[in-house]
């Protein structure tokens, strides 16, 4: 048997509930608005007065149908692609989301429910959760769901 390397020796057992830094959150809500609903909470580190967790489960609630306002996610990075899929689909009903992910522009999610669908910011300077205490070790993007144009940039954000 091969020797796991690279990204894919922790998979499946990595930590998945690191916290938004609270300096990120203030750039985003600088930009775009402050968040109004959290679609992956806990109840110990909300980003906006309302939220869902995860016995709640997001996925299978109408999100257009909970709040008016900017949407606020940032998934478990394990697995993105119903996360995005629900983005696309949330889009249509006029949802404003934006949605914290690692920038995995080769992967089908990404293909299907992101590209020419969202105004994608990669970021920069690398974020460092809350609890972590390195930035994390890939680029991030900002999906923007329903904020003008879809496209591409860079966004400097601190």
């Amino acid at each position: 048997m091969a020797e796991k390397t690279g990204p894919s020796i922790k998979r499946g057992h990595s930590r998945q509930d690191y916290e938004t830094p609270a300096d990120f959150m203030r750039a985003v809500a600088d930009r775009f608005g402050a968040p109004i609903l959290d679609l992956a909470a806990s109840d110990e580190n909300p980003k906006a007065p309302m939220w869902l967790t995860e016995a709640q489960d997001s996925l299978s609630i109408a999100w257009h149908l909970q709040a008016l306002g900017v949407l606020w996610l940032n998934p478990p990075f394990g697995v993105i692609g119903p996360w995005a899929k629900k983005c696309w689909e949330e889009k249509q009903e006029g949802c404003r989301i934006l949605m914290l992910v690692p920038a995995s522009v080769g992967s089908n999610w990404f293909k299907h429910f992101v590209h020419n669908r969202a105004l994608v910011c990669f970021l920069s300077p690398r974020i460092t959760f809350e609890g972590a205490d390195d930035p994390y070790p890939k680029d991030l993007m900002l999906c923007c769901y329903n904020f003008g144009t879809a496209g591409y940039e860079c966004w400097r954000w601190k």
